[in-house]
């Protein structure tokens, strides 16, 4: 059912900071910064030849990974996103195989302008995992 690795994300107390370490350090194609206030987080993408990473910095003090930050004060990885042809029927399958998606069940619009839902860590080895419709 899941196709690709989409990316993996980072969260981050500094955004600035961090793509410029991924940029500089690295030699990474990072990304613009772009809000997602749906999402309650700013991100940047470091593109890589065969995925991404996502850096993803709290977008006010009601940011979703607010508490992940307060854990991990250095950061960490937050979630790994895998791409799905059909998201409902995606969303279907899992639900019916006993994951929890998260939220009220409905996708939103990701980063990618394309639908996304996320699954419970607690399902996934500690891991909280992202699908998204391509």
């Amino acid at each position: 059912m899941i196709g690709r690795l989409n990316h993996v994300a980072i969260a981050v107390p500094d955004l600035a900071q961090a793509a410029a370490r991924y940029r500089e350090v690295l030699g990474a194609d990072v990304s613009e910064p772009m809000d997602q206030p749906d999402h309650g987080v700013t991100v940047v993408f470091v593109t890589l030849p065969n995925s991404k990473i996502e850096l993803l910095g709290p977008l006010g003090k009601d940011s979703p990974i607010a508490g992940f930050l307060q854990r991990n004060p250095a950061g960490g990885v937050h979630h790994l996103c895998f791409e799905v042809a059909d998201i409902a029927a995606a969303c279907d399958t899992l639900q019916a195989a006993g994951a929890r998606v998260l939220g009220d069940g409905e996708p939103k619009i990701g980063a990618h302008g394309k639908p996304v839902l996320f699954l419970h860590p607690k399902d996934f080895c500690g891991t909280l995992i992202e699908i998204e419709q391509v």
